[in-house]
């Protein structure tokens, strides 16, 4: 039975990262490079060492977008996060649950960081699911 759960759950996060793959346009001298600067992408405000780092690393750069539009998307949502836990808590405190369902949608950054994360330790340019369409950066 848990083989079963297991094998649900991997299903639906690889149907969840079925999205645009462009490793083909980058250099795979560049990706092997610059796996490491992919990685740190997306682990939040570390996203300036590649930026700042690996300016020249089209690869590097990918995964940097996908990294500053994940840490935005997450700050955006703590904000709103906040306002809205504080106004649902000032009208009763009986509807703190609300407050705790709300915040269960932070899970999803974490999945997407963990997406992100994959597809760049295994040399993939992948759009992170949602997200990954938006660009902030030249590639």
């Amino acid at each position: 039975m848990e083989n079963n759960k297991q094998e649900s759950f991997e299903e639906k996060l690889t149907a969840l990262n079925e999205t645009a793959d462009t490793t083909a346009q980058y250099d795979a001298d560049d990706i092997e490079k610059n796996k490491a600067m992919a990685i740190i992408a997306y682990l939040g405000i570390l996203v300036l060492i590649p930026l700042l780092a690996a300016k020249e690393s089209k690869f590097a750069r990918f995964h940097t977008n996908q990294g500053l539009v994940l840490c935005l998307s997450a700050i955006v949502y703590s904000i709103l996060y906040s306002i809205l836990s504080s106004i649902i808590i000032a009208i009763s405190w009986r509807l703190a649950f609300l407050v705790s369902i709300l915040g269960l949608v932070g899970i999803v950054f974490f999945v997407l960081m963990i997406l992100g994360i994959i597809n760049a330790a295994n040399g993939k340019a992948k759009e992170l699911p949602v997200i990954g369409k938006y660009k902030l950066l030249k590639v």
